[in-house]
Formats: structure tokens, C-alpha cells, sequence
């Protein structure tokens, strides 16, 4: 019977150790996924209750920095070709069309008070 017991303990530290290590993969990828939004101390912060070694914490973060960086420039080069296709002078010309200009300003003249001592 002692033996079962010993048995069972160590398959549930087993399944806790694998539970344990999953949740913490779980966590990591989601960081992963979401670091294009999170700044690196955010990062530090999310990930500070997993208890990771700091050369795995450092890896995480520049990893998310590498990946914020390449979404940073995939972003902006599809906006740029977006803004380049487009006929600037037809689509103002075509708003103006069908939209009336207002123009309100208003005028204050305030009289300088003497500064002399």
C-alpha cells in the first residue's frame, strides 16, 4: 500500500509539474502574441510571477522587440503603398465638390498696458 501512495504522489507532483509548465508556455506565447501592443516594462511585469531566469526574461523581451520593430515596418510600408495608389488631386477635387466651405474668425485688438517703472 505504501508503495501505491508514493506512486500517486508522484504522479500528481508529475501532473502538477506539466500543468505547471504548460500555464507557463500558455502565458509566454500570449505575451508573445499581444508584445506588439506591450511596452518592455509591461512585458517585465506580466511575465515577473512566472519566476523565469533573467537570460529567458531578457530572450522573451527582445524577441518581443524584434517583433514589435518588423510589425512597426510591415505596417507602415502597406500604408505607404496604400497612400501612393491613391489620386489626391481627384478624391479633394471630388469632396469639394459635393461639400460647402465655412470659414469663421474672430478678431480681438486689446490695447497694450504702459510699461514704463
Amino acid at each position: 500500500m505504501a508503495t501505491d501512495d508514493k506512486s500517486d504522489d508522484s504522479s500528481q507532483e508529475l501532473n502538477e509539474g506539466r500543468s505547471l509548465i504548460g500555464e507557463t508556455l500558455k502565458k509566454v506565447f500570449a505575451t508573445g502574441v499581444s508584445a506588439a501592443f506591450m511596452t518592455e516594462e509591461n512585458i517585465r511585469s506580466y511575465l515577473s510571477e512566472l519566476k523565469l531566469p533573467k537570460e529567458v526574461l531578457n530572450l522573451i523581451v527582445q524577441s518581443a522587440n524584434k517583433s514589435k520593430d518588423e510589425v512597426t515596418q510591415r505596417v507602415s510600408k502597406e500604408i505607404t503603398q496604400i497612400m501612393q495608389r491613391i489620386d489626391w488631386v481627384k478624391e479633394i477635387s471630388r469632396f469639394a465638390e459635393s461639400h460647402k466651405f465655412r470659414i469663421s474668425a474672430e478678431i480681438d485688438i486689446i490695447k497694450k498696458k504702459d510699461e514704463k517703472p
